[in-house]
């Protein structure tokens, strides 16, 4: 006859139990270790030699402190750029030809990158302050870019912050009195903590400029 043992049954249901828990345990750390690693490595590296149409500087570049004058009376400065990718052009609204072709250009590329998260920021800054007031040069921009952030600002403060951008501008006359301003072409790249991180050059390519900028946020 067999005899049912309570503290036997009692131990080895124990020992199962002890068991569950020991592999629970061990199944958990396993995988907040792999999370962990996933979450804590870093991003990898971006190949200068894969981007199509952007030239990428070897490390991010923190911009000196600006405060410019935005379209809707508020300030733009880096803290108005933070958590989003921003595209810079500096330019002004009487520009006969690269300012309105590459505004519509940027226009294109934001439509490309409908998806892109987060959403891509178009900013452009008007080097015409005698002429451009940061509304005008917010409606002006609008037309191109429908939600397009622009500024501008008094030369003090335009010409240190165009420089930070690796970019120049200046005034050059006209017959009749008149002026025109020459400026760079360039497209400034800045991240989402509002670092210079490279450039687009001319000629522009929307589906090149896409695919770059999709590598470079991961996107």
């Amino acid at each position: 006859m067999k005899i049912h043992d309570p503290l036997k049954t009692s131990c080895a249901g124990s020992a199962k139990l002890r068991l569950i828990v020991i592999l629970a345990a061990a199944l958990a750390a396993a995988v907040g270790l792999y999370l962990g690693v996933r979450v804590t490595a870093p991003a990898e590296p971006v190949n200068p030699q894969m981007l199509q149409n952007a030239l990428l500087f070897p490390q991010p570049r923190e911009l000196p402190a600006f405060a410019l004058d935005a379209g809707d009376g508020s300030v733009l400065d880096a803290a108005a750029l933070k958590g989003r990718w921003s595209l810079v052009f500096v330019g002004f609204t009487h520009c006969p030809d690269i300012c309105p072709t590459t505004l519509a250009t940027l226009g294109g590329l934001q439509k490309a990158l409908a998806d892109f998260k987060p959403a891509l920021q178009i900013v452009f800054v008007s080097v015409d302050p005698e002429r451009d007031s940061a509304a005008k040069a917010s409606e002006y921009a609008r037309y191109f870019v429908a939600d397009a952030l622009a500024a501008t600002a008094d030369h003090a403060r335009l010409e240190p912050f165009t420089r930070s951008l690796g970019m120049i501008y200046m005034q050059s006359p006209l017959e009749g009195g008149d002026y025109t301003v020459d400026h760079s072409s360039s497209i400034a790249i800045l991240d989402p903590q509002a670092r210079l991180v490279g450039v687009f050059r001319p000629p522009f390519e929307i589906a090149r400029m896409a695919a770059d900028l999709r590598q470079l946020a991961g996107n």
